[in-house]
């Protein structure tokens, strides 16, 4: 890939996207009580946003010389990185984690590291796989909004059906294969019930074999997703259209509903286990609130005991973008929202755990999640898995969920896929090694330190 052609169209794209663009989104806004008025892009709609607009109201309250306007503008990251490109960039930007490299390598955001010592911020104040999550190449470029932790959401009735305890839910990948046989049920050839399901929901493609000890590439400069524990994670993965019949499973879950509904197949009793997020229960409560449900650390392979408590990680981030017009003005807000009473009243709001380190007994016991020990625990976990740090890693995704489909539907063996998946991106990340090496910039390991 030719980074600076792609610099150059997005700036072109930039300013045709700002041409149509709502005069409420990009127009400077000024006012008659002279504060400077910090202008805010989040990607939330719903209750999500109404939370951080609550947030945002008491910070405006809260002092005379800044007024922060929060706009929910969605299809974010690229808007983000065409309005910067273009010169007209938003003040604050509410970003993915994954984001951080590649928005840091096409310098689209600013380092925070100087904001951040003068505040006196540092790790030791979060979680500290959320504050990795934030650096790249060893300097600081975003700061967390409400984190995400991931675990085994089980419903105990299927479980007590199938002759499970439901108070032991699985804890071993052969567990969890087993519970799936238990449950199994087929009317003639459709397949009606099943015990898991990797596809479903699908979100985290790249995850299967990091969850069987693997890893995806050793942090510096070499992909390996010819891991032996990588290949064994996705045979794994790929076992259950094997086994069922891929267009047998295929048609399952065409007769799922949106994640978001009541035919969503765990809420819809078709799936006894899924691995879901910490925002999980918010959808229960309001789409199947009589669900009995529980939830559990995702299972590990019986023979790595050593992956007990593993956990995938996301992050919503926070981030400044090169060309803002008032950077000093929006770390001011950045460096509320990390105070611990406005990121519980945030996370709270949004019904999710903390980022920072130290966290309430109150927000833990006035949660209406009753399992965010659980995930708050799972955060900390020396087995947290996240995606890869680096510029590549959109397209990287993009092939590693290409390959799952392959394994999936046959066409492909796992080592074949993964190879394949190997071959395309070594490249591409040689090439990012090389432009960061003129540049001055020695390869160091991105891997998530504990």
């Amino acid at each position: 890939m030719n980074w600076a052609p792609v610099a150059w169209v997005a700036g072109v794209a930039a300013v045709g996207w700002a041409l149509f663009t709502s005069e409420q989104i990009i127009k400077p806004e000024t006012r008659t009580d002279g504060r400077v008025v910090v202008t805010y892009w989040e990607k939330w709609s719903d209750f999500e946003f109404e939370a951080m607009r609550k947030v945002v109201e008491k910070y405006n309250n809260s002092q005379d010389k800044i007024f922060v306007k929060v706009l929910s503008v969605p299809n974010i990251a690229g808007k983000t990185l065409l309005a910067t490109s273009g010169g007209i960039p938003p003040d604050l930007a509410g970003l993915y984690g994954p984001n951080v490299a590649q928005y840091a390598f096409n310098n689209a955001v600013m380092p925070l590291d100087e904001f951040a010592n003068e505040a006196g911020m540092d790790r030791d104040d979060y979680i500290h796989q959320y504050y990795d999550i934030c650096t790249y190449r060893g300097k600081l470029w975003a700061l967390p909004t409400t984190p995400a932790s991931t675990a085994l959401h089980y419903n105990r009735d299927m479980l007590q059906a199938a002759g499970w305890d439901p108070n032991n839910p699985p804890k071993t990948i052969e567990e969890l294969t087993e519970l799936d046989k238990r449950i199994f049920k087929k009317d003639g050839s459709r397949i009606t019930k099943m015990g898991f399901l990797p596809t479903e929901p699908g979100w985290w493609p790249w995850a299967w074999g990091p969850i069987f000890g693997g890893k995806l590439w050793n942090g510096v400069d070499k992909i390996t997703m010819d891991d032996p524990k990588i290949v064994e994670g996705y045979t794994w993965m790929g076992s259950f259209a094997k086994q069922y019949g891929s267009g047998t499973v295929s048609s399952f879950q065409e007769g799922f509903g949106s994640f978001n509904s009541p035919q969503n197949p765990f809420m819809d009793n078709k799936l006894a286990t899924v691995l879901q997020g910490v925002w999980m229960a918010n959808f229960i409560e309001k789409q199947n609130p009589k669900l009995n449900w529980g939830a559990s650390a995702f299972p590990y392979p019986a023979n790595r005991p050593e992956m007990a408590n593993s956990s995938l990680l996301d992050l919503d981030i926070l981030v400044i973008p090169t060309g803002a017009k008032h950077p000093k003005e929006a770390f001011e807000f950045l460096k509320y929202l990390q105070t611990q009473e406005a990121m519980e009243m945030l996370c709270l709001g949004q019904k999710k755990h903390s980022p920072l380190a130290n966290v309430s007994e109150g927000f833990l016991q006035n949660h209406p999640n009753p399992n965010i020990r659980l995930f708050q625990e799972l955060a900390e976990s020396k087995n947290t898995l996240a995606t890869p740090k680096t510029p590549i890693w959109a397209q990287w995704g993009d092939e590693i969920r290409t390959a799952t489909q392959s394994i999936n539907n046959g066409s492909k063996t796992p080592e074949q896929a993964l190879n394949d998946v190997q071959t395309k991106m070594q490249p591409l990340l040689d090439k990012v090694l090389r432009h960061e090496r003129a540049l001055g910039i020695e390869p160091r390991s991105e891997d998530m330190a504990e």
